[in-house]
């Protein structure tokens, strides 16, 4: 996805972190551990996950609950990207990325953390609507067909013309 969205992966501390966004306040940001797990964050500005304006410091950090240490200490305190802003504990002054969608891979299956599944029942949220995941992760064509032609029909939207691009790009990676 890095080649066909045009964003580089880079290295942090214990893992390779890649990162979309739309440029609107929507991201997914993946955190692709060492040891094979993964962390995946999604943020819709527009949500009702969005945490940014009430500055909730123990309601975010709630939402990695479940989620293995190692992985959080990936996003805890930590500079601040662009896609991932800090929110900041007063009392402590430790930070945590904001994330309407926490979701982590534990080299078997895919997991969404306990801490954002108890919320969601809790307040009757939308799981995979309000925690961006639907639209933010919409381009990985999860359960769908992943073609050159789908991809170019879904990210590109009438740009044909970058066809024989993405088919580059699926057959340098098999």
């Amino acid at each position: 996805m890095d080649d066909l969205v045009d964003v580089a992966p880079v290295t942090v501390s214990g893992a390779r972190r890649l990162a979309w966004n739309d440029g609107g306040g929507q991201s997914a940001v993946w955190y692709f551990a060492d040891d094979g797990r993964v962390l995946l964050l999604t943020f819709d500005h527009e949500s009702d996950l969005n945490l940014y304006a009430e500055e909730d410091f123990a309601l975010q950090e709630s939402f990695y609950k479940g989620v293995p240490e190692a992985l959080v200490g990936l996003v805890r305190d930590r500079p601040e990207n662009y896609e991932s802003l800090n929110l900041t504990d007063p009392a402590t002054d430790r930070t945590i990325h904001y994330a309407g969608g926490v979701f982590w891979y534990d080299g078997t299956r895919w997991h969404v953390s306990d801490g954002l599944a108890e919320y969601c029942r809790r307040e009757d949220a939308d799981l995979f609507g309000d925690s961006g995941f639907d639209y933010c992760l919409g381009g990985y064509r999860f359960g769908q067909d992943f073609t050159p032609e789908t991809v170019v029909a879904n990210l590109y939207e009438g740009k044909e013309a970058e066809l024989p691009g993405v088919r580059e790009v699926f057959s340098r990676h098999g």
